[in-house]
């Protein structure tokens, strides 16, 4: 039966429609807006809205397995209302669509920041409250929100299983992602500054597994963090450097000053229309825990996150094909992307 999934052309989902189509089975593609990550696929394409649970219902028709993945990734408290709207609404249509047109299984995808972090001395893992508090970015507690959501559906007879991974990274990131974006401005020299702080990183590639060993196998109602490696800023940039020859940024910001001009960074971004790599929510996830437990997973699910400069290495290489980054003198190829 059929395979649908909503957010296809984002990171996840461009990763997560090449693998199912390596297994052979049939997909549909929800499709908003644009299609550049699914051109040349063999998967059938649908217009549709989240917002719009009709279209979602005809999407959804004939379908066995829905992958939920579409949502609004913001790092500007100001786009809360959008975000909400998406990301909780969307989610709530979603359900109600998958329960119009007789769909077998949903798999959610969550979010890391949907849990709470804190605190930090402890390791995170499923058994994690959500976050609630408004001391939270909107992007945070709307994961949150939407999870909620599912967890009812689940109580009311549901059969879906939630995925929660933490920074995701790696190939087919054609918009590009936050983290990608941030990447190849080291890998071209265009970072001005680095910031003290990390996070838990997670190869796209590794989250699609778990995700489709999860949607054949997870009893329904089940949650599975997909982590990584917590690694730090500097020390990506000292790896883009290794892999590319491009020279880190000499200074490095500590959080606390970074926090401090974070309102003005977004000013003058808003100002040349750019996208602000370092907000007061980004700035916020960079000092958040650093032990996220995917021992559930790795025992449910045989879950083995790679290396993370294997990661890194086949993201530039990607890049690179992509034509996103130029072939520097002195790159040293990952060869796996």
């Amino acid at each position: 039966m059929t395979t649908v999934i909503t957010g296809a052309s984002g990171h996840v989902g461009a990763n997560l429609v090449r693998a199912l189509i390596a297994r052979g089975q049939p997909i549909r593609c929800l499709m908003h807006r644009s299609h550049r990550a699914l051109d040349g696929l063999d998967a059938e394409v649908v217009r549709g809205d989240i917002l719009d649970t009709d279209s979602l219902v005809d999407a959804f028709r004939g379908a066995a397995t829905i992958y939920h993945l579409a949502a609004r990734i913001s790092l500007d408290a100001a786009e809360e209302p959008e975000v909400m709207r998406i990301n909780v609404e969307g989610t709530r249509n979603v359900i109600a669509a998958c329960r119009r047109a007789g769909v077998k299984r949903l798999v959610h995808f969550s979010s890391i920041h949907a849990l709470d972090q804190e605190p930090f001395a402890t390791p995170v893992d499923e058994s994690r409250p959500r976050v609630t508090s408004h001391r939270c970015p909107p992007y945070d507690r709307s994961k949150a929100a939407a999870e909620e959501l599912v967890r009812r559906a689940i109580a009311d007879g549901l059969d879906a299983v939630i995925i929660n991974p933490t920074a995701v990274l790696g190939p087919y990131d054609y918009q590009p992602s936050y983290i990608g974006e941030a990447i190849l401005n080291m890998a071209q020299r265009r970072l001005p500054a680095l910031v003290t702080g990390g996070f838990d990183w997670v190869d796209v590639r590794d989250v699609v597994a778990g995700a489709m060993v999860a949607a054949e196998k997870a009893p329904p109602g089940a949650a599975y963090l997909l982590s990584g490696h917590w690694v730090s800023m500097c020390d990506i940039a000292a790896m883009v450097a290794g892999l590319t020859g491009a020279a880190p940024p000499k200074f490095v910001c500590p959080l606390w000053l970074a926090r401090a001009s974070a309102p003005l960074i977004q000013g003058l971004s808003r100002l040349s229309h750019r996208r602000p790599l370092y907000t007061s929510v980004s700035l916020r996830a960079l000092r958040s825990n650093r032990n996220i437990s995917h021992a559930r997973a790795a025992r449910d699910l045989d879950y083995r996150p790679r290396p993370f400069k294997e990661t890194l290495a086949d993201t530039l290489d990607w890049f690179r094909a992509n034509g996103n980054l130029p072939a520097v003198a002195g790159a040293v190829s990952g060869g796996r992307a």
